[in-house]
C-alpha cells in the first residue's frame, strides 16, 4: 500500500463485494432449508426401502455443503466490511491531511511527500527557502522536547520535532506534521491490508465436493480469527445488555439493523443461541452453526486418538482375575476417558441431527396425521454433561407450547430419548388442537443429577436449574409473536423438582404445570407454584403388589428428599406386624409406659404432588413404570396432551 493506491482506493467496492457474498450466503441458506424441510421430507414420504436411506444421505450431505457455504460467506462478508471500515478510516485521515496541506498552500507529491513554500524572517537578508519533506508513520507532532520517559519513543522522530521547532521556516514544522499524518494513514491502510489478506485467503474452501469434519473445525477457527480481526468494526455494533433479562434482550434485538443482526449472528453464534428473548428461528440458526462446528471439532479429536485395541485377552492366555489385555489397559489409562467423553457428546449431537432429518416425516403408524414440524435448536453446548434445547415447531408462533424438563441421568448423550418423548407429545397434542399450532420443547438447560443414589437426593441441582428455567420460559413469552399463547411446563422425575424450585425462587411464567413421577417439588401446596392450584396436574403410575418392576417408585421413595413433610403425632392402639408372609395381623404397640402413660408415634408424611393434601389435580394413568407416561395411545399421554392444548374438561382424573 502506498499513497497513490490509498488515494485512489474506493472502500465502497469492498462493501459491494461483501454484499455479493451476503447474497450468496442467503441463497445457500434458503437452498439448505428447502433440502432439509421440503425435498428430503418428500423423499421420505414417497420412496420406500433402501432408496430412501441412500437419497436422504445424499440430500443431507448436499444440505451440509450449503450450510457451510452460508457460514463461510457470512464470515467473508464481515471480513470485507471490516477491511472497508479500516481502509475508509485510513483514507479519511489521508484526505483530511491533504485538505490541510492545500489550505496551507502546500502541495502533496505522488509519493506522499509535502512541499512547502519559502517563509519566515529573513536570515542574512534572505527569506528562508521552501522545501519538501517525507513523513514518518511514527512521527507525533506534539512539539514536545526529547523525553525518553514520555511520548518521544522514537529518537529519530523526536529529533525531527526538535528540528521543526528551531527551523527558520515556520512552514517546515507544519509540513512535517502533515507529511507524518499522510504516512500514518498509509501505514494504517497497509496494516489493514496485511491483516485481512491472509484471513480472507484462509476463508477459501477446499476444492472438493464434500464438507468434512475438519472443514467445520476450521470454520470455528475462521470465526475466531474474523472476530478478533474485526474488533474495531464490531465495536460499532450495539451488543446485548450485560446481564439483561429476556425483555431487555428482545428489545435490543428489535432495535438493531438487519446488517447488524447478521453480523452479530455470524461472529457470536454461541452467545446469540443461548440468549433468552431472541426469536426462535434466530437462535436455531446460531445453534446449528455451533452444533456443526462442535461436531467437527470433536470428530477430529476422536480421530486423533489411537484406535482402541482388543479389550480382552485370548481365553487361552487369560489368567485368573485379569481378562483385560495389557494393550487395552495402557490405552484406556491414556485415552479412555477422553474417548468416552467425545463419543458420548457425538452420540447426542447425532441424535439432534437425526431429529432435524425427521422434519416433515409422517408417522407410519398414523399415516393420516400431520408430518412432524421443523425442529428448532434453542440451546446447545457441551459444557459438563452437555445441554440441548430442542423444539418441535416454532414456539414463537404456537398457540400452545409445552416445555419438558427431564430428570435424573439426563445428559447430551441421552437427549434422543427425551426428544422422542416430546415428538410423541406433539403428535398427541396436535391431533386434538383443532387446527391450532403446537410446539413441544425438550429443555435440557440445566445440569441434571447423574446418579440416582448420590446425586438425585440433593436439592442443589434443582436450585441451580430453577432460575435457568425461569429465564427460558420468560424468554418464550418475550419472543412470542402477538398474544403470548398458552404455555405448559412439564417435568418428569427430578425435572418436576426443578420446576418447583423455579416457582419457589422466582416467577415461573407458565399457565399450567404437569408433573409425572415426581419425587417432590420443594413446596407444600399446589398454590405455591405460580399458576394457581387448579392448573397443577400430577401423574403417578401407582403402586402394585410388586412395585419395582411395574409401578413408579420414585414419588414414594424420592419424596423423602424433595417433598415438604407433614409431621403428625398419633396415638395408635395397634400396629401391623410382619411375620414373613406379609402384613398378616395386628400387634400391641406397647400403648403405655411403666407408669401407665400412653405412648404416641410421630409420623412424617412427605407431601408429593399426587398426595391429596398437596392440592391440584391428580390425573389417571394407564401405564406402568417410571418412564411409561409417554407410551403411544395411552391415557397417560392423552391426559398430558389435553392439558397442553387447554382441554381441561376432558382430562380424566382420579
Amino acid at each position: 500500500m502506498d499513497y497513490a493506491t490509498l488515494k485512489s482506493l474506493k472502500p465502497s467496492e469492498f462493501e459491494a463485494a461483501a454484499g455479493g457474498y451476503r447474497t450468496v450466503g442467503d441463497m445457500a441458506s434458503q437452498i439448505k432449508d428447502d433440502l432439509e424441510q421440503r425435498i428430503a421430507a418428500g423423499v421420505r414420504n414417497t420412496l420406500e426401502g433402501e432408496a430412501v436411506d441412500a437419497a436422504v444421505v445424499q440430500l443431507r450431505k448436499l444440505a451440509t455443503n450449503f450450510h457451510y457455504t452460508q457460514v463461510e460467506c457470512a464470515l467473508i462478508t464481515i471480513a470485507l466490511n471490516s477491511l472497508a471500515y479500516e481502509l475508509r478510516a485510513a483514507k479519511n485521515r489521508l484526505e483530511a491531511a491533504v485538505e490541510d496541506a492545500a489550505a496551507e498552500k502546500f502541495s502533496v507529491g505522488p509519493d506522499g511527500s509535502v512541499s512547502y513554500p519559502a517563509a519566515g524572517d529573513k536570515v542574512d537578508g534572505k527569506v528562508p527557502e521552501g522545501g519538501t519533506v517525507k513523513g514518518s508513520a511514527k512521527g507525533k507532532p506534539t512539539n514536545q522536547p526529547i523525553d525518553p520517559t514520555g511520548d518521544a519513543n522514537d529518537v529519530a522522530s523526536a529529533l525531527e520535532r526538535q528540528a521543526a521547532n528551531i527551523h527558520p521556516n515556520p512552514n517546515f514544522g507544519r509540513a512535517v506534521a502533515i507529511a507524518n499524518r499522510i504516512a500514518q494513514a498509509v501505514d494504517e491502510a497497509t496494516q489493514a491490508d496485511e491483516k485481512w489478506a491472509p484471513k480472507l485467503r484462509a476463508l477459501k474452501a477446499d476444492d472438493d465436493l464434500a464438507v468434512a469434519a475438519e472443514d467445520w473445525a476450521d470454520a470455528k477457527k475462521d470465526a475466531t480469527g474474523v472476530r478478533h480481526g474485526a474488533k474495531d468494526y464490531l465495536g460499532e455494533i450495539k451488543h446485548p445488555p450485560e446481564h439483561g433479562n429476556p425483555e431487555d434482550n428482545a428489545k435490543w434485538w428489535k432495535g438493531i439493523s438487519d446488517q447488524e443482526k447478521a453480523t452479530y449472528a455470524s461472529v457470536y453464534p454461541d452467545s446469540l443461541g443461548s440468549l433468552s428473548g431472541i426469536p426462535a428461528d434466530v437462535r436455531d440458526e446460531a445453534n446449528r452453526v455451533v452444533l456443526a462446528e462442535k461436531h467437527g471439532e470433536y470428530s477430529m479429536q476422536l480421530q486423533e486418538i489411537p484406535k482402541e485395541p482388543n479389550k480382552y485377552v485370548d481365553i487361552r492366555d487369560a489368567v485368573p482375575g485379569n481378562a483385560y489385555s495389557g494393550e487395552w489397559v495402557a490405552w484406556d489409562k491414556q485415552y479412555g476417558d477422553k474417548a468416552r467423553e467425545l463419543k458420548a457428546a457425538l452420540k447426542g449431537m447425532e441424535a439432534i441431527q437425526d431429529r432435524f432429518d425427521r422434519t416433515g416425516q409422517v408417522d407410519p403408524k398414523h399415516p393420516g396425521e400431520k408430518p412432524l414440524p421443523k425442529a428448532y435448536l434453542l440451546g446447545f453446548d457441551t459444557k459438563g454433561d452437555g445441554h440441548a434445547i430442542v423444539a418441535n415447531g416454532n414456539p414463537d408462533t404456537a398457540d400452545h407450547t409445552a416445555v419438558y424438563v427431564p430428570g435424573t441421568t439426563s445428559n447430551l448423550e441421552k437427549i434422543g430419548g427425551d426428544v422422542g418423548r416430546m415428538e410423541k407429545l406433539w403428535r398427541a397434542s396436535d391431533g386434538i388442537a383443532q387446527g391450532q399450532n403446537v410446539s413441544t420443547i425438550t429443555w435440557l438447560g440445566y445440569d441434571a443429577p447423574q446418579s440416582i443414589v448420590t446425586d438425585a437426593p440433593k436439592s442443589s441441582y434443582a436450585d441451580d436449574g430453577g432460575p435457568k428455567l425461569n429465564d427460558f420460559v420468560s424468554g418464550l413469552r418475550a419472543s412470542h409473536d402477538g398474544d403470548p399463547g398458552h404455555l405448559t411446563v412439564e417435568g418428569h422425575s427430578y425435572g418436576s423438582t426443578v420446576i418447583g424450585s423455579a416457582a419457589r425462587q422466582g416467577d415461573l411464567a407458565a399457565d399450567d404445570i404437569f408433573v409425572a413421577g415426581s419425587p417432590g417439588m420443594q413446596v407444600g401446596h399446589a398454590s405455591d407454584l405460580d399458576v394457581g392450584e387448579d392448573h397443577v396436574w400430577a401423574a403417578d403410575a401407582g403402586k402394585s403388589e410388586i412395585p419395582w418392576p411395574s409401578s413408579d417408585p420414585v414419588p414414594e421413595v424420592g419424596s423423602w428428599g424433595h417433598a415438604k413433610k407433614d409431621v403428625n403425632f398419633e396415638m395408635p392402639d395397634i400396629i401391623p406386624w410382619f411375620d414373613g408372609d406379609g402384613m398378616s395381623g395386628p400387634a400391641d404397640l406397647n400403648p403405655t409406659d411403666e407408669n401407665g402413660i400412653r405412648l404416641g408415634v410421630i409420623r412424617i408424611d412427605p407431601r408429593e404432588p399426587t398426595d391429596p393434601d398437596f392440592g391440584g389435580n391428580v390425573v389417571n394413568t394407564d401405564t406402568s413404570g417410571h418412564s411409561g407416561y409417554w407410551d403411544e395411545d395411552s391415557e397417560s399421554l392423552q391426559n398430558q396432551a389435553k392439558v397442553v392444548v387447554g382441554r381441561y374438561g376432558e382430562v380424566t382424573r382420579k
